[in-house]
C-alpha cells in the first residue's frame, strides 16, 4: 500500500509539473517570439521554426524507455532545432529513465550580456557570467589532460600527463547469482560484479580485471584447462537506446585477451547459464540464454560454430552442464524439473527425470556429478537426490518402452533450500543450505562428516569453491565472500551493499569513504586497503551523508527526515533529528564546520548549528524559497552563502548567517567562490549538460579539491571527466551496468569514487602520475596493483 501510494503521489507531482510547464511554455513563447524575430531579421532572412510539443503523461514500456536516446536523435535529425547566431533552441520529446513517464524536453540556450538563459523542460534558468570571463565563447574547447583509467599502463597511455585507476574490491553479486565464484591455480578467485569480471589474489590482495563486456555479467563458467573462462553478459542498450547484442567472451585469465566471442546477437535478453564440456577437453559450450524459452544451445569453440539449439522449458532454468564422461549428454535443472539430454547428429533428445514416489520439490536448484556419474541434484526441500538410470519396463510400458531417469536415494541435508553443491577431488561432497546457512561435508556415499553455520549478517550460502581439500571460498547472498576452513570458520574477504545506493561521502583528511543505500547499511570504506572498516545497519535506508570537517563524526539522511549522527571511532548514534516526513536528499557542512545544511523533499533547507567538534547540532533556521524538492546544495569558501538546485531545475543562492535570507538579486553571487561544486545546476557546470540532455541524465557531480576537474554521474551507466566552466565534450568511462547514481574525490584528489544504484557497485578510480600527483601517491600503490583488458576510452 505504501508503495502505491507514493506511486500516486508521484503521478500526481508529475501531472502539477506537466502543467506547471505547458504554462511556463506558452508564456516564454510569448515572450520569445518577438527576440526571435528581431535576432532572424539582423541577420538575414531566415524561415522561423519554433515547435512546441504537446505535453503527455503516461507510462511506457521497457522497450520505450530504451529508445529514449534514440528518440532524441531521431527528433534532431528532423530539423527540430532552430538556430540563430546567438540562441540555441532544443525542442525534444523524451522520457525520465526513472521515473517512466513521457515529459517535454525544452531545451534553450539564450546569451545575452552577462548571464546566459538556459531553458530544459520549459523552466528558465539564468547563470550569470563570472566577471573574469569575459567572453563566453573562449571558454575552453579540449578535453582534461586527466583520465579515468585502470591501474595499467599500455603504450598508448605513457604520455598522459594524469591517469586513473580502478580497484574494485567493494562487491560481489551473490544476491542473484549461481555459479560465478571459482579458484584458479594462479591463486586468484573469479567473479563478477556489474559489467566487470575481477581475478582476486587472495594472498597478495592484488586485483586484475576483464573488462570487455558492454553489461552486465550474469554467468560464467570455467574451462577444464583452468585458464581460459567464458562470460556472458544481458543484451542492455547503450547511452542512445540502441539495444546491444548478447554474447559470450571466451577469454585467457593469463593475460586477459579476448580468445572467442560465441553467439553475437543469438542470444536473447541474456546469458543464463554456461558450461564447458569436460570429457573432450573443453571443446564444446552450453548455453542456455534468457530468453521466455530459454533455448539451449551447444557451441564449437575452436570453429565458434554452433552445433545445436533447442528450446528448453518456459520454466527458470538454473544450471547446465555436460556429462563429465560423455560430451554428448548434457543435464539442466530448474523449476520443478530436472532435464536428461542427448545430442546426436545435430540433434536434441529430452528426458525428464521421473519423481515417483517422492514429493516433487519446487525448485531443483543445483546440481553435480558423483565420482560413479551419478547425478546429484539439491532442491528447495532441503534434500539431495541421487538420480540413475532405470531398465525400460517392458510390462508397465509396454514394447518399445525406453529407459528412464528415476531417484535412487533421497538425503536429508539442510533445512530450508540446497543452493549449491561441490565436488571434491577425494569424492567428498560439499552443500551449501539457505535457511541454516550450513556448510556440509559429505563422504562419497552421502555421510555426514563435517559442518559449520556461516554468520547470519552475510546472508545464505549461494555458491562454494574449493582451494584445496580443506580451504574454501563462499559466496553469499548479500554480496560477501568469504575464506575460511571447517575448523577455523570463514571470513569475509569481499563484502558490498546488496540493494541501491545513493549515499557516498569521503573524510576530509583521512583515505576514508562512507556509503549508504536502501540495504539499511551504512559502511565505513578504508581507500588505502580496499576493506571494510565497520557497518551499521539502521531502521530506515540512508540517501545522502557528509562528515563533519574535523572528522571525527558524520551525518546520514535516511528515507523519513530523520538524520542520525554517528561517531566514526564508536559507530554509535549521538546525535538525531528529524525536518519533515520525506526523504532527505542531501547533507552537507559548511567548510568551518559551523552549520549543517539538510536538504529535503518538502523542498525545504534546515540550517543546524554545530558544536562541540560535531557532537550538539540546534535549528538555527530553515531557508523556504524552492518549489520543489532539493537535489544538491554547496556553501561558499567563506561559510556564509548556500547555492541550491531543486527538481524543477531552480538555482537559488541563500545567505545564513543574515537568517536565512534567500538572495533576489542573483548576479551578486556571480563571482563568489564555492568550497565544492556537486550542484547539477549552474555556470560553472553549464558544459556537462549535453545536447538533447533531459534535465534528469545527471545525477550528482563533484569538482576535484584541486578545482581542475569535474566528475559527473549519468543516467546511462557512465563515469565523465569535464573542465570546470567547460563546454567541450567529456572523457566518459564504463565500468557500471546500473545508472550512476554519485560521485566524490577523496581528500587529496589521488581517487575518485563513483558508485552504481541496482548493480551494486563501487568503483575506485586512482590518480597514478602527472602534475601534482606525480612527486606522491598518498594511498601507496604498492598494496593494490591491478591488470586491466580495457581498451582506450572513448571521448
Amino acid at each position: 500500500m505504501e508503495v502505491r501510494l507514493q506511486a500516486q503521489e508521484d503521478e500526481i507531482t508529475l501531472l502539477k509539473s506537466s502543467l506547471a510547464d505547458a504554462l511556463r511554455r506558452i508564456h516564454i513563447h510569448d515572450k520569445l517570439l518577438p527576440l526571435l524575430k528581431q535576432q532572424l531579421i539582423a541577420g538575414g532572412c531566415w524561415d522561423l521554426t519554433f515547435d512546441i510539443w504537446p505535453c503527455v503523461s503516461h507510462s511506457l514500456s521497457n522497450a520505450d524507455r530504451q529508445r529514449k536516446r534514440l528518440d532524441k536523435k531521431a527528433a534532431s535529425s528532423a530539423n527540430l532545432l532552430t538556430r540563430s547566431p546567438r540562441l540555441m533552441v532544443h525542442d525534444v520529446c523524451t522520457m525520465c529513465a526513472r521515473c517512466a513517464h513521457v515529459k517535454l524536453c525544452y531545451f534553450l540556450i539564450c546569451i545575452t550580456g552577462q548571464s546566459i538563459k538556459m531553458f530544459i523542460r520549459g523552466r528558465p534558468i539564468t547563470m550569470y557570467v563570472p566577471s573574469n570571463i569575459q567572453n563566453y565563447d573562449d571558454l575552453k574547447m579540449e578535453l582534461p589532460l586527466e583520465r579515468l583509467e585502470l591501474d595499467w599502463f599500455p603504450d598508448w597511455v605513457v604520455n598522459l600527463s594524469v591517469i586513473l585507476a580502478t580497484r574494485l574490491d567493494y562487491g560481489y553479486r551473490g544476491r542473484d547469482g549461481r555459479a560465478n565464484l571459482y579458484f584458479l591455480p594462479t591463486g586468484e578467485a573469479v567473479y563478477f560484479i556489474a559489467c566487470v569480471i575481477v581475478l582476486y589474489h587472495i594472498k597478495d590482495s592484488t586485483q586484475r580485471h576483464y573488462r570487455k563486456h558492454t553489461d552486465c555479467v550474469r554467468s560464467l563458467a570455467l574451462h577444464p584447462d583452468k585458464v581460459r573462462v567464458a562470460s556472458g553478459q544481458m543484451a542492455g542498450v547503450d547511452k542512445d537506446g540502441k539495444p546491444l547484442q548478447s554474447c559470450v567472451h571466451i577469454w585467457d585469465s593469463n593475460t586477459l585477451v579476448t580468445l572467442q566471442q560465441i553467439g553475437l546477437g543469438t542470444f536473447q535478453r541474456g546469458v543464463g547459464s554456461l558450461a564447458f564440456s569436460s570429457a573432450d577437453s573443453g571443446g564444446f559450450l552450453c548455453v542456455i540464454d534468457d530468453s521466455t524459452e530459454h533455448m539451449l544451445s551447444v557451441w564449437d569453440c575452436a570453429k565458434e560454430t554452433k552445433v545445436a539449439e533447442i528450446k528448453s522449458t518456459n520454466e527458470a532454468v538454473f544450471a547446465v552442464e555436460f556429462n563429465p564422461s560423455d560430451s554428448n549428454n548434457i543435464i539442466t535443472c530448474g523449476k520443478s524439473h530436472v532435464y536428461f539430454w542427448t545430442l546426436s547428429g545435430g540433434q536434441f533428445t529430452k528426458k525428464q527425470g521421473i519423481f515417483g514416489k517422492y514429493k516433487k520439490p519446487k525448485f531443483i536448484q543445483c546440481f553435480a556429478f558423483g565420482l560413479t556419474g551419478d547425478v546429484l541434484t539439491g532442491d528447495s526441500e532441503g534434500n539431495i537426490l541421487t538420480w540413475g538410470k532405470s531398465a525400460a519396463d517392458v510390462k508397465t510400458l509396454g514394447k518399445g518402452a525406453k529407459e528412464t531417469y528415476q531417484i535412487m536415494r533421497q538425503t536429508r541435508a539442510h533445512e530450508g533450500s540446497v543452493f549449491t553443491l561441490c565436488t571434491l577431488q577425494d569424492g567428498a561432497l560439499l552443500s551449501g543450505g539457505g535457511k541454516d546457512r550450513k556448510i556440509i561435508r559429505w563422504s562419497a556415499d552421502l555421510a555426514p562428516e563435517r559442518e559449520c553455520e556461516i554468520p547470519e549478517k552475510f546472508g545464505t550460502v549461494r555458491t562454494i569453491a574449493a582451494m584445496d581439500e580443506e580451504e574454501l571460498l563462499v559466496g553469499t547472498t548479500r554480496n560477501a565472500i568469504l575464506r575460511g576452513t571447517f575448523s577455523d570458520g570463514f571470513l569475509a574477504i569481499v563484502q558490498g551493499h546488496v540493494d541501491e545506493m545513493w549515499g557516498l561521502a569521503s573524510h576530509p583528511s583521512q583515505s576514508l569513504f562512507l556509503t549508504c543505500g536502501h540495504d539499511r547499511q551504512v559502511c565505513l570504506w578504508e581507500a588505502e586497503e580496499h576493506r571494510l572498516s565497520w557497518s551499521v545497519s539502521l531502521e530506515e535506508y540512508g540517501l545522502c551523508a557528509d562528515f563533519c570537517p574535523n572528522g571525527s563524526t558524520v551525518s546520514v539522511g535516511l528515507n523519513t527526515g530523520r538524520w542520525v549522527v554517528l561517531d566514526l571511532l564508536t559507530q554509535e548514534v549521538i546525535s538525531e533529528s528529524v525536518d519533515g516526513n520525506e526523504q532527505l536528499s542531501v547533507m552537507r557542512y559548511s567548510p568551518d564546520g559551523n552549520f549543517l545544511a539538510v536538504g529535503s523533499h518538502d523542498n525545504f533547507i534546515y540550517i543546524y548549528n554545530v558544536t562541540e567538534k560535531g557532537r550538539r547540532y540546534t535549528r538555527f533556521g530553515k531557508c523556504n524559497g524552492h518549489s520543489s524538492f532539493i537535489t544538491h546544495l554547496d556553501w561558499s569558501k567563506d561559510g556564509r552563502y548556500i547555492m541550491s538546485n531543486s527538481g524543477d531545475y531552480e538555482i537559488l543562492y541563500w545567505d545564513i548567517p543574515g537568517g536565512c535570507k534567500l538572495l533576489r538579486n542573483r548576479s551578486e553571487s556571480k563571482d563568489r567562490e564555492w568550497a565544492s561544486f556537486t550542484c547539477v545546476l549552474g555556470f560553472h557546470v553549464m558544459g556537462v549538460w549535453l545536447e538533447g540532455s533531459d534535465g534528469t541524465d545527471i545525477n550528482a557531480l563533484c569538482r576535484s579539491h584541486s578545482e581542475r576537474i569535474v566528475a559527473v554521474a549519468d543516467d546511462f551507466c557512465k563515469v565523465h571527466l569535464f573542465h570546470p566552466y567547460s563546454k567541450a565534450p567529456s572523457h566518459k568511462y564504463d565500468g557500471h551496468g546500473s545508472h550512476v547514481t554519485n560521485v566524490c574525490f577523496t581528500h587529496n584528489d589521488s581517487h575518485l569514487l563513483s558508485m552504481g544504484g541496482k548493480d551494486t557497485c563501487i568503483l575506485q578510480w586512482k590518480v597514478v602520475g602527472g602534475n601534482r600527483w606525480d612527486s606522491k601517491d598518498k594511498l601507496g600503490s604498492a598494496s593494490s596493483t591491478s591488470t586491466s583488458s580495457l581498451e582506450p576510452p572513448a571521448s
